[in-house]
């Protein structure tokens, strides 16, 4: 069967809304990778590969990104760079490949989900490990690994905090949430929640950006000949998912999100 042209591929699988959704896209998705995965799209949509297959693929290539970072020195932050980019790019076939040929399903919805809480915590635990340096001469110093496994900690129950929201809503017998309850009820609240929006620094502790830190302390680290930068990193992101932790719960509980 002939492949189709990315033209006749883009108005299906990307109706649209896809790439303006508040919260549902990703920067990196906008700005290039739903490009490539058009040409990627291409070569699956006529074959027998299902989209949860292509989930159940961006899942392990998010979970790799963690043994990838046990590299030492630059070539394992280039690999972790390119498991997370991987975990992209199939973050966007998945679904891409589902609106061609019109094969839905709540698993690959929830897979979908489980996919990108392991792929936050494995680049945060990764990092944690990284720092600790368990391949140096030294002794394993496990407080960098705590201090990443808290991270990854914080990463997930900020997700989880959003994703409880629908539960709750539901079990209330209310209908999925509207964007514009996001917003918090008293106007000091939302004040504070556009600063930290326009700031951006809670983005840090996703695995996508996270990589990229990850990528630029192992290159200062490289300057340094030793591990300074990173374990510096691995503090600062433990101390953004604790704080965004209790933001994130506070903001919710002061929205319309559970009314």
């Amino acid at each position: 069967m002939q492949k189709p042209s990315i033209a006749e591929l883009r108005p299906v699988v990307h109706p649209p809304g896809v790439k303006d959704r508040r919260s549902g896209e990703h920067w990196a998705g906008r700005l290039y990778m739903r490009e490539i995965s058009l040409c990627v799209d291409r070569h699956l949509v006529n074959t027998r590969i299902t989209p949860n297959q292509l989930t159940y693929v961006m899942t392990v290539a998010g979970a790799l990104a963690a043994p990838a970072l046990l590299v030492p020195g630059i070539p394992g932050a280039l690999l972790g760079v390119l498991m997370v980019q991987l975990y992209l790019l199939f973050d966007c076939v998945d679904g891409e490949v589902a609106r061609w040929k019109k094969q839905f399903s709540l698993a690959g919805v929830y897979m979908d989900r489980v996919a990108a809480y392991l792929c936050d915590a494995a680049v945060l635990v990764g990092f944690g490990l990284r720092a600790a340096d368990p391949w140096g001469s030294g002794r394993i110093d496990w407080l960098w690994a705590f201090l990443g496994t808290l991270a990854a900690l914080g990463a997930i129950l900020i997700k989880a905090e959003t994703d409880l929201v629908g539960v709750a809503r539901h079990q209330g017998g209310l209908p999925p949430v509207k964007e514009a309850a996001s917003e918090p009820r008293s106007s000091g609240m939302a004040l504070a929640r556009r600063a930290a929006g326009a700031l951006k620094f809670h983005r840090l502790i996703l695995g996508i950006e996270a990589s990229l830190v990850i990528l630029v302390a192992a290159v200062l680290d490289a300057v340094r000949d030793d591990l300074f930068f990173s374990r510096l990193m691995v503090a600062v992101l433990a101390g953004i998912a604790l704080l965004q932790t209790l933001l994130h719960l506070v903001s919710i509980l002061a929205s319309s999100r559970l009314k």
